[in-house]
C-alpha cells in the first residue's frame, strides 16, 4: 500500500514539472525509499529537495514508518530512457549492445527509435600500405543496446 501511495505522489510531482523525470524507483526492505531523477537540464538539490518534500509531506509517519532518499542521475550512471540520450546529443557515449560490441562515439541523433553514433577509425588502405582516417556510423535500436554510458573527460 505504501508503494501504491508513493508512486501517486510521485506521478503528481512529475506533473509539476515536466522538465525532470523518473529514472529509477525501488522500495527496500523496512519501507526505505530510493528515488533517482533526471531533468532535460540537470538536477539541482532543490530538485532533489522538492520530491522528497512532495513524498514525505504527503505521508502519516503515524501510519508508515519510512525513509527516503532522491538522488539525481550521476554522470556515470546509464543511459536509460530515450530522454536521456536526447539530452545527451553532442557528448561522447560509450554504448554496449545485446551481442558485446562495445563501440564510443559522439552521440548525433537520440528519438524515440534508437540512437546514432559516430567516431573516426583507422583502418589499413584498401590499396597500398599504410592506413587511413574513415568515419564509422553506428545506428541502434534502444532494445539492441545493453548499456550506453556518457564519457566523461577531464581536461
Amino acid at each position: 500500500m505504501l508503494k501504491e501511495k508513493v508512486e501517486e505522489l510521485l506521478k503528481e510531482a512529475f506533473e509539476e514539472r515536466p522538465d525532470l523525470f523518473l529514472i529509477d524507483f525501488k522500495m527496500g526492505s523496512g519501507n526505505e525509499i530510493k528515488v533517482i531523477i533526471d531533468g532535460d537540464d540537470g538536477v539541482m538539490l532543490s530538485d532533489c529537495m522538492f520530491f522528497s518534500r512532495a513524498v514525505e509531506h504527503n505521508l502519516d509517519r503515524e501510519e508508515f514508518d519510512f525513509s527516503i532518499e532522491v538522488l539525481s542521475a550521476g554522470a556515470s550512471s546509464p543511459l536509460n530512457s530515450p530522454r536521456q540520450f536526447i539530452k545527451n546529443i553532442g557528448r561522447d557515449i560509450q554504448i554496449v549492445d545485446r551481442d558485446k560490441r562495445t563501440e564510443t562515439g559522439l552521440l548525433t541523433v537520440a528519438d524515440e527509435e534508437g540512437v546514432t553514433i559516430i567516431w573516426k577509425a583507422r583502418e589499413p588502405k584498401p590499396v597500398g600500405k599504410g592506413k587511413v582516417t574513415v568515419e564509422k556510423e553506428w545506428t541502434l535500436k534502444y532494445e539492441d543496446i545493453k548499456q550506453a554510458k556518457v564519457v566523461v573527460k577531464f581536461n
